[in-house]
């Protein structure tokens, strides 16, 4: 049996390159085929995902880029944190009579004279950076994969080593801001690249080798960007901020450096105002992508995510998880239950203005001491619980100075990244007991507001300086303090009454795989509350209503999203009257708190 005469890993763009010639000899006009796929995208799917091919893809990644030949294929994950626009290249080109192809490459391979006959194509332009927030036990790019310029193995006890390291490493751990790196680009033309090559390699991989990308630089894992290359697809599929996996050809051509001094060729004189030109391929690698899918927190899990959530097991792991909680919390069950269903959280639907589902937190009666001890164990958990997860300490200095909302810089037509451009399904930390008195300038009063309406409505302002837009969140907020927040207007305001200072033990690997899987899964899980039920909940309501007349909507809403994240947090799809009871029993031990002489701070 004759085998494929291309290699969709080693040697993707023979394939691509082998589908346009098939779709050029069977009709199909070279002016129109580049608006549309023309049967690559097909062939590459099939690999992917019918023939098991993804799990032979490279990560792409600050330590695994040096390791990877150009021309491949790989895959990167990343949030889109700048949309650059479109550019315009020489897709196809009919040189002696043939037509061939410049999709999905920079460079051309082969040579091209300015006589030849062009068609124009277009694609998308994506400034892509590690999700923010990212934790280290997400990272696949760590595992061993099939790579062509390696052959390293691990074995089960090696790997097994490696997560139990990782463990005991956990209490040590910090987390620091993220840094971002967003260069600009206005819409521009380009030739896609010339080459003074004379024949025909095998799509240059033949002569790639490992060291040829000894000109990379070295990254920070945190920061590594990927100017990612878009090609036939729907503008609404892609959106500021969404988290997504690109698989296509990995380019690291040194000659997209060349000074535009060169005007050796015409041609090239036409199509080489590039407004990327100073951030070359050698500093932010190019993703010509092929195939893309978006993804969810769950499809950050090291484990397998087909487990089937049973009634027994989720119990089972929702009892471990909430001991370990309340361990966290000095043996402080309140806290330990609101906290779980906090972390389980997320908004489901928006109804106007406001964002339903959502439910932040703040824990009060905190000071500088017991944030040493409690704070940090909070920290740290959430960390080891969640994808993404940020701690930020705040206080007058840090509000007057830091860049919160994202800003377009029209000199250099980027989108300036703050702290809170953040992916969908982020955890947000904010230490509130280093914020002592002093006076906010506008800078400070602007993010003052800024959190304010993150915590509230679930939206951050970006600042495109002549206008600003309002960008929808989905950020879980908790809030350590002293006293009541004056800044952050919680869903919640618990104080913290902890009676142990024990310490936490480390928690087995494979039991905080189950508890990451029991956070992602169930956070997506559809809620129902049947007619029968409703009719409780709406007579507790009006009872609750008579016997307080202060509660209000907001009150009313908070209760539903507790019934409803109760109910999911032991696996079930509809509110029973035990949960419901559950929900009233834990408000009311939180209102006896704040009434009681637990110190607290009026707002």
């Amino acid at each position: 049996m004759v085998g494929r005469p291309y290699d969709c890993l080693a040697n993707p763009l023979g394939a691509v390159r082998l589908t346009f010639e098939k779709a050029v000899a069977s009709g199909s006009d070279p002016a129109t085929v580049g608006c549309r796929d023309w049967g690559a995208t097909d062939l590459f799917r099939e690999f992917l995902y019918d023939n098991g091919g993804l799990s032979q893809v490279p990560t792409l990644s600050a330590s695994t880029v040096h390791s990877i030949q150009p021309n491949s294929l790989v895959r990167f994950r990343g949030m889109i944190q700048d949309m650059l626009g479109n550019e315009f290249y020489v897709g196809a080109f009919k040189d002696g009579g043939v037509w061939d192809t410049n999709k999905f490459t920079d460079v051309c391979q082969y040579s091209m004279h300015s006589s030849c006959d062009t068609q124009i194509w277009e694609r998308r332009l994506l400034y892509c950076v590690p999700v923010p927030g990212q934790n280290y036990w997400t990272d696949s790019s760590s595992e061993a994969v099939n790579n062509p310029c390696t052959n390293s193995t691990s074995s089960p006890r090696e790997k097994r080593l490696r997560e139990d390291d990782a463990v005991a490493d956990y209490m040590d751990m910090q987390v620091s801001g993220e840094e971002f790196q967003s260069p600009p680009c206005p819409k521009k033309m380009r030739e896609g690249g010339l080459s003074s090559q004379s024949s025909r390699p095998q799509e240059s991989t033949s002569e790639a080798t490992c060291s040829g990308t000894s000109m990379m630089p070295e990254f920070d894992h945190k920061s590594f960007p990927c100017l990612v290359k878009i090609y036939d697809s729907p503008d609404s599929d892609l959106k500021l901020n969404d988290v997504f996996e690109f698989v296509g050809v990995l380019t690291l051509d040194p000659e997209l450096t060349v000074s535009k001094d060169d005007s050796s060729d015409e041609l090239a004189n036409g199509f080489c105002e590039d407004a990327l030109s100073h951030l070359p391929s050698s500093k932010v690698p190019r993703l010509h992508c092929i195939i893309h899918r978006k993804l969810a927190v769950h499809d950050f899990l090291p484990c397998s995510t087909d487990m089937e959530p049973k009634s027994d097991l989720v119990k089972g792991i929702r009892e471990a998880l909430l001991g370990h909680l309340t361990t966290v919390l000095g043996n402080d069950g309140v806290a330990a239950n609101f906290m779980l269903l906090h972390l389980l959280s997320r908004v489901h639907t928006r109804v106007d203005t406001v964002a339903v589902g959502k439910l932040s937190l703040n824990f009060t009666c905190f000071s500088k001491e017991s944030m040493y001890v409690f704070g940090n164990r909070i920290k740290l958990a959430v960390q080891n619980f969640l994808p993404f997860t940020h701690f930020l300490p705040l206080t007058v200095d840090y509000l007057n100075t830091a860049s919160l909302a994202p800003v377009k810089d029209y000199e250099t037509n980027r989108l300036v990244s703050g702290l809170l451009q953040l992916a969908e399904g982020s955890h947000l930390t904010i230490d509130e007991t280093q914020l002592q008195s002093g006076t906010l300038n506008p800078t400070g009063v602007e993010n003052s507001r800024l959190l304010k309406n993150l915590m509230e409505f679930q939206k951050v302002e970006y600042d495109f300086k002549f206008y600003k837009m309002e960008m929808t969140a989905d950020v879980q907020l908790l809030v350590l303090s002293e006293g009541k927040s004056n800044i952050l207007p919680a869903d919640l305001v618990v104080p913290f009454c902890p009676s142990s200072v024990d310490s936490c033990e480390i928690v087995d690997v494979e039991i905080l795989k189950l508890w990451r899987w029991y956070l992602a899964i169930l956070k997506t899980w559809p809620h129902s509350i049947d007619s029968e039920m409703q009719k409780v909940v709406e007579d507790d309501l009006v009872a609750a209503r008579k016997a307080d007349r202060s509660l209000g909507s907001q009150d009313f809403s908070r209760l539903l999203t507790l019934g409803r994240l109760m109910a999911i947090s032991f696996g079930e799809k509809s509110l029973s009257l035990e949960h419901w009871q559950m929900v009233k029993e834990l408000e009311r031990l939180r209102r006896e708190r704040l009434q009681s002489n637990v110190p607290l701070i009026s707002s």
